[in-house]
């Protein structure tokens, strides 16, 4: 738990089977029971949010030709994993996949997630148009624009981008099955990573996060 906690990109299994002097399969199994107790459940987050979403997979310049996407961007879910982020300026962070990103879904997403009355901010993606009941303030990045008053997305951002050298510096592939493991470890990592709290006191949090979070070998392959 100590090295899952404090490796800010994550640690291999291979690298954590060394560590502990086990097989690179019982440390792999390992790490996936301790990123389901890394799943602490939703949080209700309030005043500025920040909502931004990030595609998961292998750089569009290293695939074969016949596997990259014609979305220059690499946003296409046909080779890559959506995932959408939720950040209280100055607080916490969630985040989990999604098989397509739409107003719909997104619209779900943020009333479950997001008090009413905060205010969201967003970048200038049509998805966000279409949602409905919240104040939204809007940075446009295809102006070369990062930040107009308090309206910023540089916080979600800085959260994919430890996500992203976790993914392409540490474990280099994100089954999709999987994808919400991986992402629940970043985003408690980030939420319990605080200089000022104790490394005990984060271990404390993520064992009290275990309860009743039973994982079998079995359920895991198969679920």
């Amino acid at each position: 738990m100590y090295l899952i906690l404090t490796a800010r990109k994550g640690i291999s299994s291979l690298q954590l089977s060394k560590e502990l002097d086990i097989t690179q399969k019982s440390a792999w199994f390992l790490l996936q029971r301790i990123r389901e107790a890394c799943n602490n459940g939703s949080h209700l987050l309030k005043g500025i949010i920040e909502i931004d979403e990030t595609y998961i997979g292998g750089k569009e310049k290293n695939k074969h030709a016949s596997k990259k996407t014609k979305n220059t961007q690499g946003r296409s879910t046909k080779t890559k994993s959506a995932v959408v982020g939720l950040k209280q300026r100055d607080g916490k962070v969630i985040a989990k996949s999604f098989k397509n990103v739409n107003s719909t879904n997104i619209q779900e997403y943020i009333d479950k997630n997001i008090a009413k009355g905060s205010i969201l901010s967003t970048d200038e993606a049509s998805v966000y148009k279409l949602v409905k009941s919240y104040h939204k303030i809007v940075v446009n990045h295809s102006v070369s624009e990062f930040v107009n008053g308090m309206a910023s997305t540089n916080g979600i951002e800085s959260v994919w981008a430890v996500l992203k050298r976790g993914y392409h510096g540490t474990y280099h592939h994100f089954s999709k099955k999987y994808l919400d493991r991986y992402v629940n470890e970043f985003t408690f990592r980030l939420n319990e990573g605080n200089y000022k709290i104790d490394p005990i006191d984060r271990m404390k949090s993520l064992i009290s996060c275990s309860t009743g979070k039973r994982l079998t070998y079995k359920r895991l392959i198969n679920g």
